[in-house]
């Protein structure tokens, strides 16, 4: 079967019009002619007949098998063009629309944090990603996308799975850079005997890890996993929420303070452990607000450890269940939100309701992003702007920041 791409998909497949439905075809571009064998909705073995002029070599050499990036093969215009097209289409589903900046594109070799697996093997221990689509491990010791000291903590984990996994099980791997070291996190282990626990505690150290936690368990600390959030120096629960690369956590920062500006009484809900509130509380005052308790805590103490800030009150409260008021948001001269993928319809509607004159709304799901933008466009909120940021080079996600005013 013959057929000619028309688009690229929101999971970065190809899309061609075929018998009775759409066909979808991995690692393909617009305009391309592929021939492949029909199955399903599917086009298995392609072959690509006419090129892009937008298909380029993937600067991997593991990209062909590892399931990590799925769009090296496109130029990196391509691929910006394509993610501001994933956030104009999700705003126009909801009859909106907005001026789009160019989109910040994190540079190869920046991820500073990633969950990888791992297995026993005969000789030792397999760390990789996934094969798409399939439970197969790639190793990928030549990886472009990690930063060279998560690389540089492969063989750690290595020894982690060779001496904590069992037989024919796959254990998980979450590992932060720090000024201390990797920060390892590892669910799916054996039970944290005080065999495995001195075995464990021999290999941070041998391996200079900072801090290694087994199953929610503490097995080492070596060094303090330290992050820095502005001024301040935070100490992140094992696991915490972090933005994935350094440039584009940056990105976002300088939207989100241009966003909310000269205000001086800022409400920062999914605070995490102060990505946002620590920098902004530089000028003004921070009500921060979060859902996890240890994260609130890190960031409570990131701010009473680093003086010369704004007063921060750091607050404990499921914002999903019982979000804040409009009586809550008297005074807040501009609320900064930054939801997980699946938004906060309740929170963005109290928002809507309350006299708060600025949002400034961060997220890393544009379609979510679109609907909680009509609730604000709906309250008499204008869509200033939208920034998109990609922090997951080569993947089909895209982050942005947008700014509402009223």
């Amino acid at each position: 079967m013959i057929v000619t791409i028309e688009r690229v998909g929101h999971r970065g497949d190809g899309i061609a019009p075929g018998p009775g439905g759409p066909v979808f075809v991995p690692r393909t571009l617009p305009g391309e002619v592929v021939e492949g064998i029909f199955d399903g909705r599917q086009l298995r073995a392609p072959r690509i007949v006419s090129p892009s002029p937008h298909r380029v070599t993937p600067p991997c050499p593991h990209a062909r098998t590892c399931g990590g990036c799925l769009m090296q093969h496109a130029g990196d215009g391509f691929v910006a063009g394509w993610k501001q097209g994933i956030i104009a289409q999700a705003l126009a589903a909801q009859g909106l629309e907005a001026p789009l900046r160019p989109l910040v594109t994190s540079p190869a070799r920046s991820r500073r944090r990633a969950t990888l697996a791992g297995r026993r093997t005969r000789s030792g221990a397999m760390v990789g990603f996934h094969a798409r689509g399939s439970h197969a491990l790639v190793d990928g010791p030549r990886c472009i996308l990690l930063h060279p000291d998560l690389m540089a903590a492969r063989p750690a984990l290595a020894d982690l799975v060779a001496a904590g996994a069992a037989r024919g099980a796959e254990i998980a791997l979450s590992v932060t850079r720090t000024e201390g070291g990797a920060d390892v996190a590892v669910t799916g282990g054996k039970p944290l005997d005080p065999v495995l626990a001195q075995a464990l505690a021999r290999i941070a150290e041998e391996r200079r890890l900072a801090r290694l936690t087994w199953d929610g368990e503490p097995a080492a600390l070596r060094a303090p996993p330290v992050q820095r959030f502005g001024a301040a120096r935070v100490l992140p629960p094992p696991g915490a929420f972090l933005q994935a690369t350094e440039q584009g956590e940056a990105a976002l920062l300088d939207a989100v303070r241009e966003g909310v500006g000269g205000a001086r009484r800022i409400a920062d809900l999914f605070a995490g452990s102060g990505t946002f509130a620590l920098p902004l509380a530089e000028r003004a005052e921070i009500r921060a607000v979060e859902g996890d308790a240890a994260m609130t805590a890190a960031l409570d103490q990131g701010w009473r450890a680093a003086g010369g800030l704004h007063r921060v009150t750091a607050e404990t409260r499921d914002l999903f269940r019982r979000p804040l008021g409009p009586d809550e948001l008297r005074g807040i001269e501009a609320v900064v939100i930054d939801p997980p993928r699946a938004g906060a319809e309740a929170q963005v509607a109290a928002i809507a309701r309350s006299t708060v004159p600025v949002v400034v709304h961060a997220s890393c799901d544009p379609a979510s992003f679109a609907r909680e933008a009509r609730t604000l466009v709906r309250a008499g909120f204008a869509l200033d702007w939208v920034q998109g940021v990609d922090q997951f080079r080569w993947s089909p996600h895209v982050e942005l920041v947008a700014r509402f005013s009223r």
